[in-house]
């Protein structure tokens, strides 16, 4: 079945950095495009990144471009969510998404809180 797991969430000061990891199965992971998503208390999960089966193509919510990046290694089936200059309104609990076969699935989330 496919699974998900995030990891590299935390407590980081504002303008630091955190590098979010998603490990991905039960699919061919080369063939699907992924993203990232968070969701801050009180709010709607959004969309903050996605990028294409091969990586050749990224996208970016407006609020992170420039500050974050997404990349992934298919040789490890691991998607990864660079993040730099982070602000305080970057927290949220980020999740991992892919769709595959017309179902979307998603990680357990990993907690990223930026506060001095």
């Amino acid at each position: 079945q496919v699974q998900l797991v995030e990891s590299g969430g935390g407590l980081v000061q504002p303008g630091g950095s955190l590098r979010l990891s998603c490990a991905a199965s039960g699919f061919i992971f080369s063939s699907y495009a992924m993203s990232w998503y968070r969701q801050a208390p009180g709010k709607e999960r959004e969309l903050v990144a996605t990028i294409t089966r091969t990586g050749g193509s990224t996208n970016y919510a407006n609020s992170v471009q420039g500050r974050f990046t997404i990349s992934r290694d298919n040789a490890k089936n691991t998607v990864y969510l660079q993040m730099s200059s982070l602000k305080p309104e970057d927290t949220a609990v980020y999740y991992c998404n892919a769709v595959v076969y017309h179902i979307t699935y998603w990680g357990q989330g990993t907690q990223v809180t930026v506060s001095s």
